[in-house]
């Protein structure tokens, strides 16, 4: 069967500053907390590799931008460093940050790649965060007048914008389940951040909106559906505000302006609610986005819990919801994650006949694999695995294409091997091989199928 994608699909990768740049205390940047976590806590990091020890596009970036044109990417998101861009948080801009997110920027347009900026990609500058971070809204204040300012210097080239990306993410990681800094576990503290985050959202696309630059602003989401074990209604109920609390704590202010009744209801009977000021729900209002990018792993399995919550235990939603481990299923034995690429298409669904069918794209998907090195042949990964991840996955956001969904592209995670967190370099994810001692890049064969299907504008399953 032929799978033939339409003219202007977006063919392309994704990534982040954080996870590329490099040169992470130099060039007028400041430290990030993960600067500051790795430099408390190596340990917390594979093998202490830390957030210095990346792919160097600060350095690569002419290099990286040409094997992004053998690759055939018609585009291609990165993002800005709050930390490098305005080193305090809240004063004046470096020069040097200016001057290369502009030659990036024009690079990539030279090329015929059309840049996607993202604003926020986990990597709050330490300086705020010392000041309460998301928790505090003069932070939230601060990153509103960061993003205007990028409008300001770069919006006359940069047509796609977003505010931030997987939101949900430092919210679990950072105040639920300590895999990211702070290491809070503090359900309230958790809801005050997802809230404060959703409000640095409205007012960046206010500011946006009123700059009037040609261009659209959205979100990045990580939608991970959540599938009941059965059709029994306990299961059914758990389902349910596993989704709620995971994926439309966030999708709905994003593409309604608002939160479901019934999360606002959960968290007020619970006592978790947190804080709202006077003009707050008008203000969400004004932060429905253009365009959505939906990031996609893998599914969430849940069931009823088969036993009573310890009373004494901090609340958290596992208090509503067990995970459930479906017999059979597929997995990626490196990552710990369930391969099931039919989400992706039931993810375009539920859009298409809940949300009223948003403009969105495909903005992460992706395969991570350890030791990679022994998939060489000649010279070259041959990692057939990471084709027919891709290919499968493709096949199904194909099929919502034929049925109506607007679905706009498709951007892989991620252009090169690179830093990832706490997992540094543990898995690959890339279509090109980084060697981190010698910087030496090599396509892998996923690469090389990629420019094709690119070129090709799709391909023969």
């Amino acid at each position: 069967m032929q799978y033939q994608f339409p003219e202007t699909f977006w063919w392309g990768s994704a990534s982040s500053a954080p996870q590329t740049e490099g040169d992470s205390l130099s060039f007028g940047k400041s430290a990030t907390i993960w600067d500051h976590w790795f430099q408390q806590q190596p340990g917390r990091f594979h093998q202490q590799v830390g957030p210095a020890q990346t792919s160097g596009f600060y350095q690569h970036w002419r290099d990286d931008i040409a094997l992004l044109k053998q690759l055939n990417h018609n585009s291609f998101r990165t993002s800005i460093s709050w930390a490098r861009l305005i080193p305090d948080g809240t004063g004046a801009v470096n020069p040097q940050a200016v001057s290369f997110y502009n030659q990036i920027i024009d690079e990539l347009l030279a090329q015929g790649i059309t840049p996607f900026i993202n604003l926020f990609h986990f990597d709050m500058p330490l300086v705020l965060q010392e000041q309460g971070g998301w928790e505090n809204l003069e932070v939230v204040a601060a990153y509103a007048r960061y993003a205007d300012t990028c409008f300001q210097l770069f919006g006359d080239r940069v047509k796609h914008w977003f505010t931030f990306n997987e939101p949900i993410v430092p919210v679990e990681g950072g105040y639920l389940y300590d895999f990211h800094y702070p290491n809070v576990v503090d359900f309230r503290r958790a809801a005050t951040v997802a809230y404060h985050t959703m409000l640095a959202h409205a007012q960046a696309v206010q500011h946006y909106r009123q700059r009037q630059q040609g261009g659209e602003i959205g979100i990045i989401l990580n939608l991970t559906p959540s599938y009941p074990r059965s059709a029994h209604p306990a299961d059914v109920k758990a389902a349910n505000v596993a989704d709620l609390m995971f994926n439309r704590s966030f999708l709905d202010p994003a593409l309604r302006g608002s939160y479901p009744e019934e999360l606002v209801a959960l968290l007020k009977r619970h006592g978790q609610l947190p804080a709202c000021q006077p003009g707050d729900a008008e203000l969400l209002a004004t932060g429905v986005v253009d365009l959505l990018g939906i990031n996609y792993y893998q599914p969430r399995r849940i069931k009823c819990r088969d036993s009573l919550v310890n009373p004494e235990s901090p609340f958290m939603p596992e208090w509503f919801f067990d995970h459930y481990e479906m017999p059979g299923r597929k997995m990626n034995p490196y990552r710990g994650w369930e391969i099931y690429a039919p989400g992706i298409y039931d993810i375009l669904t539920r859009l298409r006949e809940s949300y009223g069918n948003p403009r969105c794209f495909i903005s992460e998907n992706g395969m991570g694999v350890e030791n990679e090195e022994r998939f060489a042949h000649n010279g070259q990964i041959a990692d057939d695995y990471r084709i027919d991840f891709v290919r499968e996955h493709l096949q199904w956001v194909h099929r919502g294409l034929a049925e109506g969904s607007n679905c706009l592209g498709y951007h892989m995670w991620t252009f090169i091997d690179n830093w990832s967190w706490c997992n540094a370099y543990k898995n690959r994810y890339g279509f090109v091989q980084l060697d981190l001692a010698s910087q030496r890049r090599s396509i892998k064969k996923s690469g090389e199928w990629f420019a094709r299907t690119a070129r090709e504008n799709g391909f023969s399953g």
